[in-house]
């Protein structure tokens, strides 16, 4: 097991063949490299031309610029099937508070979702399998795909012909780390993220002076009826028996405590697990915020805008089921959970364009002394107390976690490319 002290693993590599000791050094540079130096949605330029020159020095063919500033890297050794790895480009737009040597130098922006690990868990995954030929044939397909946080890259990868500039993957792989202990993946079978939509909201007003509020119309005022309206969405129009979360994230108004402003700005996160329970959440905040501005006598229309949205994320039963024997033959059946479908958002749910079968599943990332130190009995109630994802001190244990990862996403990989089937790779010591 990981010591928290070291942040080392007895895992071994999923051939057998020994420890990870010529893939983690590159891992973990590339990793602190990418976390010091973060860029947000859309403007991922550097972090692109940081990852594509790492894979290219592990023997990869790469093209950027697809569909903004993604990647694809490919790793040829003969006939055989393709699989695709992906991995994120985008950082948060959160200030780090982490205090780590290798902590944010871009004021108020951070890797606080962990994609940096991600991708370098998936660069260590094509050094290992470029210095192993022998042990696969096929092709390695590696995805850094820009914007996930905004939800519009893999859209953009697609529309820019990810699958048809380059070979159709047989399976497209993903892995993210979360506030588990390392050592610990988890799998979910079937839908595992919900489907969402993004709406922004203008209410118009007619801004005056904050003393005669008789003669201007508060757009304030209108939004917070709407905020307050909205939930009742959830409350009285949605089957309860239906998970469905609506939060409005932002509201905008006003520059001084003294004047009525002319418009105000809500931006709202709808989440839910069926495309038409999601188009009748949509079509209430339309309803309500007309409605609301009508009562209001708002001088204009306002504008309600919808998108990006992302579908669920729903793991291929047949495909899933092959990487968790391969996970369950690397880590053990104490170390491979079980997680039931969550109410947060992916837009990796685009890579299944066209009956593509997608495998996503959860990698464990907090330091097992951490996770034993942490207050709670189970793990949901010690995982509420941790550090979690696209919080300012989230922090992976990184030897442990990317020793990990690059297990967990070669041995994965090696389900459809190894030369053996995953339940014959040799059973990994210490676990």
């Amino acid at each position: 097991m990981e010591s928290g002290a070291t942040g080392t693993t007895s895992v071994m590599d999923p051939t057998g063949v020994g420890d990870l000791g010529d893939v983690l050094p590159g891992a973990r540079s590339l990793y602190e490299a990418l976390h010091a130096a973060p860029e947000p949605s859309g403007q991922e330029e550097a972090t692109a031309r940081l990852f594509a020159a790492r894979l290219r020095e592990t023997g990869c063919e790469v093209t950027t610029g697809i569909g903004g500033h993604g990647v694809v890297a490919l790793l040829s050794n003969g006939p055989g099937p393709v699989v695709a790895l992906r991995a994120e480009l985008d950082a948060l737009p959160v200030t780090e508070t982490t205090g780590l040597p290798y902590a944010s130098r871009t004021p108020g922006v951070m890797h606080a979702c962990g994609h940096d690990a991600h991708l370098a868990c998936a660069a260590g995954t094509a050094a290992w399998l470029a210095a192993h030929r022998d042990r696969w044939a096929g092709t390695l397909m590696v995805i850094g795909q820009p914007a996930e946080e905004t939800l519009s890259g893999a859209r953009a990868l697609l529309d820019d012909g990810l699958y048809d500039r380059f070979p159709r993957p047989d399976a497209v792989l993903a892995q993210h780390v979360a506030p588990l202990p390392c050592g610990v993946v988890a799998h979910g079978p079937g839908a595992l993220t919900s489907a969402t939509a993004l709406v922004n909201v203008v209410i118009p007003g007619r801004g005056g002076h904050g003393a005669t509020p008789h003669l201007t119309v508060d757009p304030v005022v209108t939004a917070a009826a709407v905020v307050q309206r909205l939930q009742t969405v959830v409350s009285r129009e949605n089957n309860p028996f239906e998970p469905l979360v609506l939060t409005v994230g932002t509201l905008h108004a006003g520059t001084a405590a003294n004047v009525v402003p002319d418009r105000a700005e809500l931006g709202i996160s709808i989440r839910c697990y069926g495309d038409g329970q999601l188009d009748r959440a949509v079509a209430a905040v339309r309803r309500i915020v007309r409605a609301e501005c009508e009562a209001a006598g708002c001088p204009e229309e306002p504008v309600v805008r919808v998108g990006p949205t992302a579908p669920v994320t729903f793991n291929d039963p047949a495909a899933a089921a092959r990487v968790r024997a391969a996970h369950t033959r690397l880590f053990g059946e104490r170390r491979v959970l079980s997680t039931p479908p969550m109410l947060a958002s992916e837009d990796f749910g685009r890579f299944a364009a066209d009956g593509v079968p997608t495998v996503y599943w959860f990698l464990g990332s907090v330091a097992v002394d951490d996770w034993r130190a942490a207050p709670g009995r189970t793990p949901q109630e010690k995982t509420a107390a941790l550090p979690a994802n696209h919080a300012p001190d989230f922090a992976p244990a990184p030897e442990a976690t990317l020793r990990n990862g690059v297990l967990a996403a070669t041995s994965a990989v090696l389900a459809w490319l190894g030369a053996s089937r995953p339940e014959d790779l040799p059973a990994p010591q210490g676990a």
